[in-house]
């Protein structure tokens, strides 16, 4: 801001022009997060999540990986795609589902030490058994997700569930509708 010589300096003046100068600079920076929050927003929403089918509730059970070949699980690390959680709980091509018919003990909060064990045995031998080969994903009841957004299904194959398998080996329990402690 120049001044003509001679007239005394507008301190006001100067610092109204500045103080413009840097609300623009914040509206500028925040319509610029905006933007990019909206970007990514609509990326998501776009992005492509598999073709793996879940069986609806008035559907008949579709059998997923209807080829020889199999998705691999493995314990889920920071990218959750496909894999593990816990011995009730996995990923399938995305889509976050919670075994309906099971409980397993808790590795992520576990109670004591005896559960944590139990629950590391149950999660792997989850990892063997969605790794033998194809399997169905079936809605039990008439719910189908819980209050954690996953979907609630049955894991089929061969006729028989994957959760009562883990149930007569001693690594979980039947789902009675609420958590017992396992310590």
């Amino acid at each position: 801001m120049s001044e003509a010589p001679g007239e005394p300096f507008d301190f006001r003046k100067a610092l109204k022009a500045k103080k413009r100068r840097k609300w623009r600079r914040e509206i500028m920076l925040g319509f610029g997060a905006f933007s990019v929050v909206l970007a990514a927003g609509m990326l998501a929403l776009n992005w492509p999540v598999g073709n793996a089918r879940v069986a609806d509730v008035e559907q008949q059970p579709q059998t997923l990986f209807q080829q020889a070949s199999s998705p691999q699980f493995a314990i889920c690390g920071t990218v959750r795609r496909t894999c593990v959680v816990d011995g009730d709980t996995f990923w399938l091509d995305g889509n976050k589902i919670r075994i309906a018919d099971i409980d397993t003990p808790e590795i992520s909060q576990p109670r004591c030490d005896y559960e944590y064990e139990l629950g590391m045995r149950a999660t792997y031998r989850l990892v063997d058994l969605l790794n033998v080969g194809p399997f169905e994903l079936r809605t039990i009841g008439n719910r189908d997700e819980d209050q954690y957004g996953r979907k609630l299904r049955v894991v089929i194959r061969d006729g028989r569930s994957l959760g009562d398998q883990l149930v007569s080996e001693g690594l979980a329990r039947t789902w009675t509708g609420r958590r017992e402690p396992w310590c």
